[in-house]
């Protein structure tokens, strides 16, 4: 039986399969989803969960298996914290594994990471700081913060979420300077690779890299 296709590659967009760690990434998602509408086609399982979601969901469920011809990115959204350290080798294993599902061009994996909680990432949008994040106090402190800044903000939330992720551009600027002064501490470079994102993964530093998947939506 020939494999289903659809007209999403014809239409000129972006195909992109994002999973993600929890409610919050998800409400975040839904906004970009919407807001990019026009030029890219963001989906994301309704279950939370990344990269062994992620395996499980190409390898056995046919609206991922049976479209890898039209997916050009998987974004995995989640924070990175200092119980993810050990995990990395495993996680890359199955990046690897999913650059491979299709070649020429290969699928583009990109990370969407935050430090401790993406309340710091949704904080961006309105200051820019670089406060401790590893412990539960200091995350609370930061969703303290937040929810002073929208009083109706609940994790994973959608208007709120969304009323938030209006000021992408000021958050976008401010995440660059939280990875820019990483260069000083030891980063092994600015542009997005598996060797920065390893770094990140094991170091713990205050940063987002959520700013660079919303400037690839941008140029699109």
């Amino acid at each position: 039986m020939p494999r289903k296709t659809t007209n999403t590659r014809g239409s000129g967009k972006k195909v992109i399969r994002v999973f993600c760690e929890g409610e919050s990434e998800q409400a975040y998602t839904e906004f970009l989803k919407k807001r990019f509408s026009e030029v890219a086609v963001i989906k994301y399982p309704k279950a939370t969960g990344l990269f062994n979601e992620a395996q499980n969901r190409f390898a056995n469920d046919p609206q991922y298996r049976d479209y890898i011809n039209e997916i050009d990115e998987v974004w995995f959204f989640y924070d990175v914290e200092l119980k993810d350290i050990p995990l990395w080798e495993e996680r890359y294993r199955i990046i690897k594994e999913l650059r491979k599902l299709r070649r020429k061009p290969g699928i583009k994996v990109r990370l969407l990471l935050t430090t401790g909680c993406i309340e710091y990432w949704l904080m961006l949008h309105y200051q820019f700081f670089i406060p401790p994040l590893g412990t539960v106090s200091d995350k609370e402190k930061v969703m303290a913060m937040l929810v002073g800044k929208e009083p109706t903000y609940q994790k994973g939330e959608l208007k709120a979420t969304a009323k938030i992720a209006e000021n992408y551009p000021t958050a976008v600027e401010n995440a660059k300077k939280t990875l820019s002064r990483l260069l000083d501490e030891g980063m092994p470079g600015l542009e997005e690779s598996d060797i920065r994102n390893q770094w990140l993964s094991q170091h713990c530093k205050t940063f987002s890299t959520v700013f660079e998947a919303v400037e690839f939506l941008l140029c699109l």
